[in-house]
């Protein structure tokens, strides 16, 4: 099994949107950035868990955990010319993005923010808490994953 950080701006579409969905279910579609996109299409599986983030807000960090539930396939919003996701670039033939479908599994009782990652020295070389870390979707270490989770 492998680890995730999913990032998403909570007024765009927050760990509560996807608790409302049908089955607690979405596609994580919209993705723009080819190393996140391959970790999508070739690294995520079917049972990998992942921590939900909200970013880009008054206080950024982990929210929840979620599953994948279906393993990377093509990003159909990119070829659909009246999406914000749109890439003409992009065929059904010749697909450029990939997003994977996640189900949530749980809220924390509070959000572990990125302060409070960034102020624990066990987790100094983890991506996220990085200078400059913009990537909406990287892997989490399973030593990591298990210290945040004991965060929560």
């Amino acid at each position: 099994m492998s680890y995730w950080l999913f990032k998403t701006e909570p007024d765009v579409y927050s760990i509560d949107d996807l608790k409302k969905e049908k089955m607690r279910i979405t596609s994580w579609e919209g993705v723009r950035n080819y190393q996140a996109r391959n970790f999508m299409r070739d690294d995520m599986k079917r049972g990998d868990l992942g921590f939900f983030y909200h970013s880009n807000c008054s206080q950024p960090g982990i929210v929840g955990v979620v599953e994948v539930v279906k393993n990377g396939y093509p990003d159909h919003t990119s070829w659909n010319s009246k999406s914000k996701y749109f890439d003409p670039k992009s065929t059904q033939e010749n697909p450029r993005w990939f997003m994977v479908d996640v189900k949530y599994l749980r809220v924390f009782e509070k959000t572990i923010t990125l302060a409070e990652l960034k102020g624990n020295p066990k987790i100094k070389d983890f991506a996220l808490v990085k200078k400059g870390s913009r990537l909406s979707v990287m892997p989490v270490p399973s030593e990591v994953w298990e210290l945040i989770l004991k965060m929560g």
